[in-house]
Parts: structure tokens; sequence; C-alpha cells
């Protein structure tokens, strides 16, 4: 099948900007408007939409009778566990918990030519789930009815979209919320599904379980009867069993001992010790809090049997799990049950790793021990998972603002990422894509290290300045899959030294890893051949080729690191070395805007004796181009480059890459990956402004060439969070909303950014755009946190993650005084200084402090718009306490 036929037939050549369901978001357009490349320099924005994207809005609701709901699938397992998805009718599906290192959250293959990448068909690596997104499948039956009961009549709804006028799907992970609602019906019911997440705290979040918690309503005046129904059926091995017979499974009811909840234990008995060894040997357990749960093992002993097995087939040898509950529910009352299911699959062998096995299986024997943990701390797992749901969509900025940039850490829920039994973090780029916790991919995710810090900490600690490090300060770039270094992930990764300092309690991971940190900034200064700042060392980049020459990107991206290794050495009081990385900064940024600024944008200067022989970016406008100044926003650094120059180079970004439709800029240049499509906006890596003959080199059969005119969303989050901290707001807010929209639930799963694989890692550079938003800068170890809003700074509340804690910050401005309020909401937070922005004619001249109702002694210092607010010794701000600031002028 050709693509273009293939294309066509799938209805993906939608024509004009904006999805052919939605309104379009900007034009009309004409041929006059297009440069000749397909790019139009006007981008003719619809301005209604624009203000739109301001506007504080309402959570995403997904609905059955707008057909939203079939590709819906959010990860609601524990990070690092496996990849469990949520449906739009809130069935679990997918059950990636096995251990099959599949390549794709479901692998699929479309006879699809990409004749610059020598492939004849393509596969999830090439965004076949963004062409054709996958639909519900399961390895095993799973699901929950309701009962009710109405005289001797029994009416049953199945909680699936067959069975109801309408579904409705809240999208605000980690909590999904799911209304199920039918004419005539005297009930209604409601899931909440999750599993436990709490940032800061990587063990409750890692737990191997989901959990639906149902509240059936009565809507009428009369007390309804009502049965409550799920199921689960054993198909433990699911692919071991369709080659060996030498195991039995069963149900075992859990009943009787202490601390162990209602419900039953999936298990496999097996003497084969080749089976135990198996990849999907282990347990599961359906279990629930409440404690009138009936639990029966198979659908023969069930009381509901003549029900059921209308819908529901028991196979020999897959007994179903079942767990019951009957209640009756007052008039206008909601009555609700907790259901919970744990699993335990230990066997994790991932290819050139000695590390074996998951990191819950040293914390849990089995499936019921987990379900065991869990039912003893569920009101408190469940409370702050759903405080941290408040306290994030508790917010000044608009939903789908939170949703987007927020949506993408349930990465770290899927396969993409694992924590294997040693305690190692351990990630693809993507579901089974590109092994190793790629550097140069990773140093992009900022989600992470804001989210669970200290995963974080142990990664740069264990693997970077362990595993991959080098007696030069190299560091290989996928650990033991390959020990070379990349450029781009050296540099990134000494930012998220500083980065991980930064999200520290104290300076112990600083000075007890310091020397290693500065042989590898050493290493990085070492490439600069000729020393005039600007890296010339060939050697691999993110882009899969070794580009030679001075690259803007990868110079101001080293210029950056090495700046982050000024402050790391002036902290650890290496006086010398952070003369060093100085100078190197000065001189750099000195022959960047020189040398690599060509009066519009940054460039590749191609080498003086190989010329343009091989693949790089040249004279054309790329991405990354500034991203080193994205990355000093993101860690507090301040201003490394120029900024009229950045700013030109962000506003050429702005009118040569992104394109509010893609379709014709894509038809003019062919070739490169399925990661949008005609009627989708974005923004494409590359375009040739110049018009340059040899734009990408005199290679021009490099597979890495399509590559260029691809949108990679992670690429496209840095760009948008480096416009938002440069104060161009609204064309950062125009890039996020658009690769929203392209994931919107009617047309592919909005859970799932695809690169080079689903559930990519580098799409967790979005939370970089909500840092940028905050104006948010953290020190914990010198106990400063700042806030400097981009959006409704005169009247702002947004959360925050620090070091040990997180919580919420509000202020109001007004024309005589600034107020602003800072609540830990769990956890605890040092503080020393806080930093805040007036407006830019206020004069502060008045400061007060109070922690609770105790005022403190503090200092003011304004420089500009910035004031310090400066407190004599550190306070230690607890858990539901807060900190009121107030200045007058």
């Amino acid at each position: 099948m050709q693509r273009r036929f293939f294309l066509k037939q799938s209805g993906l050549l939608a024509a004009g900007a904006g999805f052919s369901k939605f309104i379009p978001i900007a034009g009309p357009f004409t041929a006059n408007d297009f440069s000749g490349t397909g790019v139009p320099f006007d981008k003719k924005l619809d301005p209604a939409w624009v203000r739109s994207l301001y506007e504080r809005g309402q959570a995403t609701v997904y609905r059955k009778k707008k057909q939203e709901l079939r590709y819906i699938g959010m990860p609601v397992g524990g990070i690092c566990c496996g990849n469990v998805y949520l449906g739009g009718d809130g069935r679990l599906w997918l059950w990636d918990i096995f251990n099959k290192n599949q390549a794709g959250a479901i692998p699929k293959t479309l006879p699809i030519k990409l004749e610059g990448f020598n492939i004849k068909e393509i596969h999830n690596g090439e965004g076949t789930l963004y062409l054709e997104p996958a639909v519900q499948e399961s390895p095993f039956q799973q699901g929950f009815a309701l009962i009710i009961r109405q005289g001797s009549e029994k009416l049953v709804k199945r909680l699936q979209h067959e069975d109801w006028d309408e579904i409705e799907f809240v999208a605000t992970y980690p909590v999904a919320t799911i209304r199920y609602s039918h004419k005539g019906l005297p009930v209604e019911v409601e899931i909440k599904a999750f599993s436990p997440f709490i940032p800061g705290d990587e063990l409750n979040s890692g737990l191997p379980v989901t959990v639906q918690s149902i509240e059936v309503k009565n809507l009428s005046d009369k007390e309804v009867s009502v049965s409550l129904v799920g199921w689960v059926e054993n198909k433990i091995l699911p692919e071991t069993g369709k080659t060996q017979k030498e195991f039995s499974r069963s149900n075992k009811i859990l009943t009787g001992l202490p601390g162990v909840p209602r419900g039953l234990s999936l298990e496999a008995h097996t003497e084969n010790e080749d089976i135990r060894k198996a990849p999907d040997f282990g347990s599961l357990a359906f279990a629930s809090t409440s404690g009138d749960i009936v639990c029966h093992s198979s659908l023969q002993g069930s009381p509901d049997f003549n029900v059921m097995s209308g819908f529901l087939k028991e196979e020999v040898g897959s007994p179903l799990a079942i767990l019951s509950r009957s209640f009756k529910v007052p008039a206008a009352k909601a009555v609700t049950s907790d259901f919970m299911i744990a699993w335990h699959m230990p066997n994790l062998i991932l290819s050139a790793i000695p590390d074996k096995g998951r990191y819950y299986s040293v914390q849990f024997e089995d499936a019921a021990a987990v379900a065991s943990y869990v039912a003893g701390k569920y009101q408190w797992l469940r409370h702050k998972t759903m405080l941290w749901h408040d306290t994030w969509y508790d917010s000044t900025l608009p939903w789908w603002f939170l949703e987007r940039t927020f949506l993408n850490t349930s990465i770290l829920a899927t396969t993409t990422s694992h924590r294997l039994s040693s305690g190692r973090f351990y990630a693809w780029e993507g579901i089974g894509c590109c092994e190793g916790t790629c550097t140069h991919v990773w140093q992009y995710a900022q989600a992470a290290g804001r989210i669970f810090p200290a995963l974080e900490r142990d990664t740069r600690q264990r693997v970077d300045l362990g595993i991959s490090f080098f007696s030069d300060g190299s560091m290989g770039y996928r650990g033991e899959a390959n020990m070379s270094p990349a450029i781009d992930g050296q540099a990134g990764t000494i930012l998220r030294f500083y980065r991980e300092h930064q999200m520290s309690p104290d300076d112990h991971f600083l000075k007890d890893n310091w020397l290693s940190i500065r042989q590898a900034v050493q290493f990085l200064l070492n490439q600069d051949r000729n020393k005039d700042g600007m890296e010339d060392t060939p050697l691999e980049n993110t882009l899969d080729a070794v580009w030679k020459g001075e690259i803007s990107w990868i110079v101001g991206l080293c210029i950056a690191a090495a700046r982050a290794g000024e402050e790391m050495a002036l902290e650890v009081k290496d006086e010398a070395f952070a003369g060093v990385c100085r100078e190197y900064v000065e001189k750099g940024r000195k022959n960047m805007e020189q040398y690599l600024f060509n009066g519009e944008y940054f460039i590749h200067r191609q080498d003086p004796v190989e010329g343009k022989k091989e693949i790089g970016s040249y004279n054309t406008c790329h991405i990354d181009q500034v991203y080193g100044q994205s990355w000093a926003w993101q860690v507090g650094l301040g201003r490394i480059l120029d900024k009229e120059k950045t700013m030109s180079a962000l506003r050429a970004l702005w009118k040569y890459n992104y394109m509010p439709d893609v379709g014709p800029y894509i038809k003019e240049h062919p070739g490169g990956r399925f990661y949008a499509l005609a009627g989708d906006g974005g923004m494409v890596m590359n375009t040739n402004p110049r018009h340059d003959e040899q734009p990408y080199g005199e290679d021009a059969k490099a597979w890495q060439l399509g590559y260029f005119s691809e949108c990679m969303s992670g690429f496209e989050h840095q760009v948008a969070a480096h416009m938002m901290a440069e104060g161009m707001t609204e064309e950062a807010l125009v890039l996020t909303k658009s690769i929203h929209d392209r994931y919107h639930a009617y047309k592919r799963n909005p859970f799932n950014e695809i690169e080079c694989s689903d559930h990519y890692g580098r799409a967790m550079a979005s939370f970089g755009t909500f840092i940028s938003a905050s104006g948010f800068t953290y020190h914990g170890p010198k106990g400063y946190i700042g806030f400097a809003p981009k959006l409704s700074a005169g009247n702002f509340k947004a959360p925050f993650t620090a070091a040990e804690g997180w919580g919420s910050y509000a202020q109001q401005k007004s024309h005589d005084g600034f107020s602003a309020q800072l609540k830990v909401l769990h956890g605890r937070l040092k503080l020393k200084k806080i930093t805040v922005e007036l407006d830019e004619n206020f004069k502060a001249r008045s400061v007060s402090v109070l922690l609770n109702k105790r005022k403190l002694p503090c200092t003011i210092v304004q420089k500009g718009a910035y004031c310090e607010i400066g407190l004599p010794d550190n306070i230690l701000v607890t858990q539901n306490k807060r900190v009121l600031v107030k200045i007058g002028n």
C-alpha cells in the first residue's frame, strides 16, 4: 500500500488549519501567504481562539456522544511498575505488566515506506499509533457491573460504553473521573481512578496497584438496592501458557488476617523452575477496603452467576475472581466502594543490564502483600493523592495548560520507565525503543527532577557518576548499552547535576560528588579544541549523528553547563575552577554571538576543513538553537546570551518553524516520521529561510535528514518553555495548545506523546513550560524560593514542589501594595530568602513577613522589578503552615 493511498484511506489528509472536526484556529490562507516552502509567515491566528488560551476554563471532559473515548489510555499504575491503561469508559486495558519488553504500547506495523530511513514498513518508532491509535485490548477479562434490584427484577449495567447513554471522562492526571448516566435510570455512577501519586515520595508513588473508587448516587426520592460486582480473570503466564502446560491457576480468598483486605489472590502454581523464572510469572490481587465485600474464587460460585454468565465466560484453567458488594442507597444519597488490583511480576530482565528484577519485588513478597500494604495505608494514600491533584489544578493558570504540562509525567508510569531491584532507575527513550536512559533525551525531561528529585539524584550518582563515568570525566550516554559520550548529553547532565543539587535539602549531594562533577565539566571544556569557548569536537548528539563544526545549540548548551559548573564550584569554594568556567562562559558567549548569529538567528558554522561534507543544520533555522539559554532559565542561572539576539532567534523560530497547519510544509518536505499530519499545528525541527541549495550538507542521503521536517513534541515543549520565560507568552501558549490539540482524544490517545515510540521521555520537557509560567526559582540548600509569574501576575496562584515538600503559592498586586502567600501542604520547606517580581514602577518601601501569625524579622532589597525578602535565619515551614508577605510602597 502506498503512503499517500494509506493516508487518504485513513482520513488523515485533512484540509485547512486545524483538524476537520474542529473550528480552524487560523486562516484562511491562499498560495500567496506561503514563502515557497510551505511556511506562512503571518500565522493568521483567530483572535477569539488566542484569547481562549488565557482563560481559566474548565477541566477537559471527553464524552461518549462526541466519540472521544475510544483511544483514551491514561496510565494508572505506580511509577516504574509497568503500564496499565484506564480507558475512556473506565475499563482497564493494555496490562503491560508481564515484562514483555515490547516495542511500543501496542506494537503495530503499517505498510508505509520511508525511503529516507530505508524502511519498507513503519513501526511504533515511526509513529504508527499516531496514524492509527490503539483501541482497547486486554490479555484478560476485567470489569465492573451494577445490578439494580427493583422488586423481583434485576437491571444490569456494565461500566463500559455499550451500556450507558453518556459517559464523561475528566482528564486530570494523576486522577481521572469517569461519570456514567442513563436516561430513566434511578442512579448515576462516578469513578475516581488512580494509583497513589505523591510528589517527593517515589516509594509510595511506585506501588504496583491501580485503584477505582466507585460512587453510586441515588437520583430518585426512594431507596435503591444495588449490587456492585467486579471481576478479574486469572491469566497469570499469558504468554508462557501458550506453549507450556506444567502449571495451574487458582484464586485464593484473602480473609481472617489482621491488615489483610477483603479480596482474592490470583496465583499460578508450578514445580517447573523455568516457568517460575518466566517474565510473566507472578501474582495479582483483587481486593477492596470495604468490610462487607463478598469474595468468590470463580464465576460458578457467584450468586450472580445467572446474570453475569450472560456477558462473562470462564475458561477452564482461567478462573474469574469475583468481588461483590450489596447495599442500599438512600434517596438523594451516595455510597462509595473502593477496589484495587495489585500485581507482582518480579522477573524483569533487560538486555545488557546486570540489575534484574523489579524494585517493588524487594518490598513485597507477592501481590497480596501489595494489596495489604495499600489497604493498611489507604486513607492516607488516597488523601495525599487527591491533595496533590487538587493542589495542582487549584491555580489561576488555564486548565488545559495545567493538563498538558503535567500529564506527560505519566511516562514514568509506563514501560518506558523501570526501577530495578537494586533501586536503579532505567528507561528507554520510548516504550521498547533505544535503551540506556539516554542522556541526550532524558536531559530534556524536566518533570522527573521536580516531582521525584530523590530518584533523579540517585540516577546522577549511581549511573552518570558511577556506571557510565570514566576517569577523563566523560559519561557514557546510554549506560552499559553505549559507553561513549554524547556532547549534548554531557552538557545537559551537568545542568542536571546543578538542578538535582538545587532540589536537595542540603549540600551533601554536591559536596559528596564534586570531584567527579568537576571532571565532567572539565571534559566538556576540553572539547573546545581551538579554545574559543565554542565546542567543536565531533561527538554524538540527539539527532543521532556526529556533526562537525561549531553548532549553536551545542555551543550554547555547553556554555550553560559551564555556567552551572561555575555556580557549583563557587558553592564548594573551588574558586580556581569557578574562574576556569567563568572564562569559558565569557569567551564562548562573545564568540557565539559574533560568529554564530547571522543577523536573525543562530546557526551551525561549518568545519573549516570538512566544510559541509556531512550532515548538519548549517544556515537553517534549528529548533534548539538557543536551548542553552532555555536550560539556564530552568535552573535560575539568568541570562547567558544577549537578550536581543536570543529574542530574535525565538522570533525566527516562530516565523519560520511554527505552522498552524503543517500540511503544506510536509507536502513540500516529505520523508519524516508521523508525529504531525496535515491539519495539525506544530513547530518543525528545521527550516531553510535562506533557500540554501544544500541546507543540511552535501550528504543528502543521510537517513537522519528525515528528522528535519518532523514535529517532535519534546523539542517543541522546550521552545515553549523558553518563549514563556522570555515573555513571549502568546507564542508559548499557542505552541503548547497546538500539541494539546494534536493529542485530542477524538484523534488519538491524549496521554501518549509519540517520538521514536510511545510515551517518549523527552515529552516531559512540558513541565518546564509550567516552571517558566510560574517564574519559579528554587535552591533547597540555600533556602531560596522565588516566583515571577508570566500569566495573570496580578492575581496568580499555582502549585510548587521543593526538596522536602510541596504546596501552593498565591500573589496579588495592586497600585499600592503587593501580597503573597506560600502554603506548605505536604512535607516541609526550608526558607531563608523569597524573591518576587513587582510591577516595573513599584517602589518597595516596607515589608512584613508572617509565619502563620508570628511576625518574622526580615530585610528587603529591590533590584529593578525584583524584590528579595531575606530572613535572618533559616525558617522551617511545616505542613499546613503558611508564610504571608506584604510589601507596601
